[in-house]
């Protein structure tokens, strides 16, 4: 029974009856959807399991844990092998996949069956043994040293299918009673101990080799910070002390001497580096294995105590490579001080490679000597980009070409200067009388300008030298011809991006930025007959100027792989907040210049323009739980308020926020939901209506990881947006706190994904399941009608 007779009996039968057809059409529906998923899994999954083997089908871990110090996911990691992977904690969608292949391996389906399937885990007592070991290992590295583990299997002879049981009992923790610490000499045991409070292991913490390893790796760090280049971790040992029956340890930290040599069987102190001399290779070819200390230039330069040597063009200034490096000579050798000259030139586009070497240059005293040299290799300082597009737009054709050129260092300073030039052309048919022109037409130049350090007059060079920044200028301008107006776009910013600790934290600073909208022409009628009782839409088709700050925020705590942190980190959030105002430096001029108590109806303006003034807010946290390695579960919240006051009574429509769409609640498009319980009307004007001065979103997401480079995504929505004044064009969009959360529209549906590790395309259906807009259907999840209440959205990148 198709779909077209199914509708056409709808017409004829009984209210009773067409809900029967419904319900049928339901199952049809369904049963299409899951026919191929059904068929998958119904392959058996023991289809090429060898005769005698078992297919490892399930891996259980207990843990007989009081201290609650372990959990399975975690413990898994530690194990040799594992069962197939599983899609929604259940299914075992890529075996059933190469389970549908045939023997023969020569046939195109079953190659490709099996290369994006996933071959059946046979079990191995030999794995199942080893990951038991490993294990143990993990519990006494944390300090169980009584630890046990005890495995045992169940068959199912008939499936050839077998599940492991791993036993952990860790027993009790050996605790540090006290820590003793051995020191060659008084000025290690000084220096050492000086830094105590950045100890993290402690009496009264279990004996945790991981917490050892990362002690080393401190104390490592801060005496390669007070001038011992060649000392390692491995100089620092530790040994414990226990008692029989008791899990009491007493624990020596040892710092050992250099270890002898054949040519020196006198074991010396570790020794003191300082900075002899700081030496640049600004050319450097590293693709020749040329030694450093013979190393022959065309030039040399000597410039604040730093020598520089060239071979070619000096296409950095002497004063940009002083300013970026803080390694000095006369200075001990300090490992973040490397670090830092490290971070410093890899904001420099012109630069390809960065290798900062030391070579050893005899003593003076008791100290030895470090000659240093920053070997840099120059990249290409210029490119061009051209692109070419072609439009058919109901059968106007139009074409569209742009050129951009980009330097890298355009004052020798490695300063980035981009520009882009964009022209387009449509040629329009049809009724045109009226019209200004027949055509549309659009020019545009967009100039950006990176300076890698903080520009700023107001700051000392200390200041500067202390934050890895970046300044920028941008400056853009657009001319676009339509038939009925023509309009003239330019925008011009000043702004500076920072990051702080190992790029979890990034910051940007727009102290300026200023966007001029300006219509030289337009028909006489043309705003009259779109918006002629709509002052929001009237509003985005009349001159404007904004001249605003912002300030942008973002923080995560995902942390950079460690060699010595063992635990696989599950859980990562993300907080990001933007602030801005705008026009409160503009109307503090114009009530001092000229004081009015009416700029509601006579608002001040800037080059016979009106100004906006407004204050804006917007977050977004997200939170993502991974479960395993094809696996993981993603929360966001987001929540954004606008308020125009003073010269404006309403937000600038490309400053309001919008609903639906790829990045919200996805079973809207976008721009079609809101605000508040307002129905819209599917007209032109609505593009201006339904957006609102208030935002909250929130979404909960479930991946997975398919075959080859597609994911699967199942996802819920829920949110909507508001206006801050009861505008008389949006009914029903006033935010108001005793009814809010019923006007909550809410979504649900699944996406296909495609990563390709440097980008990812999302597919994304989204079905509505609570519709609060006036005068629809408010339940749609409960009688869904495929055309009304789904939506189809395509994006790049995750939507949080």
């Amino acid at each position: 029974m198709n779909k077209k007779f199914l509708l056409s009996l709808q017409t004829f039968l009984p209210r009773k009856n067409q809900i029967k057809l419904i319900s049928i059409k339901k199952i049809v529906i369904v049963s299409i959807i899951a026919s191929p998923l059904l068929l998958i899994c119904s392959c058996g999954s023991s289809r090429h399991v060898p005769m005698g083997s078992y297919l490892l089908d399930k891996v259980n871990i207990k843990i007989n844990d009081s201290t609650d110090t372990f959990n399975e996911q975690e413990m898994s990691a530690y194990l040799r092998q594992l069962p197939n992977h599983k899609m929604l904690w259940s299914i075992k969608f890529r075996l059933g996949i190469y389970n549908m292949s045939g023997n023969d391996s020569t046939k195109w389906w079953n190659k490709w069956a099996r290369k994006l399937g996933e071959a059946p885990v046979i079990f191995d007592s030999t794995l199942m043994d080893t990951g038991k070991e490993q294990l143990q290992k993990a519990m006494v590295n944390r300090g169980f040293m009584g630890a046990v583990v005890e495995t045992d299997t169940v068959r199912d002879d008939s499936k050839r299918k077998i599940q492991v049981n791993y036993i952990l009992n860790p027993g009790q923790p050996h605790i540090i009673n006290s820590i003793d610490y051995i020191f060659p000499d008084t000025t290690f045991r000084t220096l050492v101990l000086n830094d105590s409070a950045s100890f993290i292991v402690k009496p009264g913490q279990s004996l945790d080799r991981n917490q050892l390893d990362l002690q080393r790796e401190i104390i490592t760090q801060n005496l390669r910070n007070k001038g011992y280049y060649n000392f390692v971790k491995e100089f620092i040992t530790f040994s414990a002390d226990t008692t029989e029956g008791s899990k009491s340890v007493d624990l020596t930290m040892t710092l050992n001497p250099p270890h002898k040599s054949n040519s020196n069987p006198v074991v010396p102190n570790h020794e003191k580096f300082m900075i002899r001399n700081v030496v640049f290779i600004t050319d450097y070819d590293a693709a020749k294995d040329i030694s450093l200390a013979t190393y022959q230039a065309l030039d040399t330069l000597v410039y604040k105590k730093i020598t520089i040597l060239y071979n070619n063009k000096k296409y950095l200034r002497p004063s940009v490579l002083y300013e970026n490096c803080f390694i000095h000579p006369g200075e001990l050798y300090k490992q973040t001080e490397v670090d830092k000259t490290y971070q410093a030139f890899s904001r420099f586009g012109i630069l390809k490679f960065i290798n900062i070497r030391f070579i050893p240059q005899g003593k003076i005293g008791d100290t030895s000597l470090l000659d240093a040299y920053v070997v840099l290799t120059p990249a290409k300082s210029q490119s061009m980009e051209l692109q070419l597009e072609g439009t058919n737009s109901e059968g106007d054709l139009g074409v569209a070409a742009s050129a951009t050129y980009t330097h890298r260092n355009i004052a020798k300073g490695s300063e980035t200067l981009t520009a882009k030039l964009r022209g387009a052309y449509e040629s329009l048919s049809g009724d045109l009388d009226g019209l200004l022109h027949n055509r549309y037409m659009e020019y545009s130049l967009d100039m950006g300008l990176n300076f890698p350090k903080f520009k700023a007059p107001f700051l000392t060079e200390r200041f500067k030298r202390r934050i890895n920044a970046t300044s920028e200028l941008n400056i853009s301008m657009s001319y676009q011809e339509r038939p009925e107006y023509t309009r003239i776009i330019s925008t011009a910013g000043w702004s500076y991006k920072w990051i702080y600790n190992k790029n979890r934290n990034r910051y940007v600073l727009t102290p300026i930025d200023i966007n001029y909208v300006y219509l030289p022409e337009s028909t006489n009628n043309f705003i009259d007959q779109i918006a002629p009782d709509n002052p929001l839409l009237r509003y985005s088709y009349e001159d404007h100027f904004i001249m605003r700050s912002a300030f942008s925020f973002y923080h995560s705590n995902k942390k950079g792989s460690s060699p010595w942190q063992k635990s696989i980190q599950n859980n990562i959030y993300t907080i990001r907040t933007n602030f801005e105002f705008a026009g409160n430096l503009l109307f503090a001029i114009s009530n001092i210049l000229e004081h009015r108590s009416n700029y509601r109806e006579d608002p001040y303006k800037v080059f016979g323009i009106r100004y906006s003034q407004y204050v804006k807010l917007n977050s977004d946290f997200s939170f993502l739980h991974i479960i395993d390695s094809r696996n993981s579960l993603a929360l966001h919240v987001g929540f954004g308020v606008g308020y125009p006051y003073g010269n404006s009574y309403v937000l600038p429509f490309e400053k309001r926020f919008y609903g639906g769409g790829a990045n919200g609640v996805r079973g809207w498009d976008v721009r079609t939901l809101g605000p508040g319980c307002y129905p819209g009307t599917n007209s032109m004007s609505d593009f201006i209506n339904q957006c609102g001065d208030i935002r909250f979103d929130m979404s909960l997401e479930y991946r997975t990881k398919l075959f080859w480079v597609l994911e699967l995504g199942a996802f819920v929505d829920a949110g909507n947006i508001w206006t801050i004044h009861n505008y008389s064009n949006q009914p029903g969009g006033l935010f108001k706190f005793n009814s809010f959360y019923k006007q909550l529209a809410a979504a649900y549906g699944l996406g296909i994904r495609m990563d390709f590790s440097y980008f990812l395309l999302r597919f994304d259906l989204g079905m509505k399941a609570h519709n609060p807009a006036s005068g629809q259907e408010h339940w749609p999840i409960i009688h869904p009608q495929w055309k009304r209440d789904s939506s189809f959205h395509f994006s790049i990148g995750y939507p949080f």
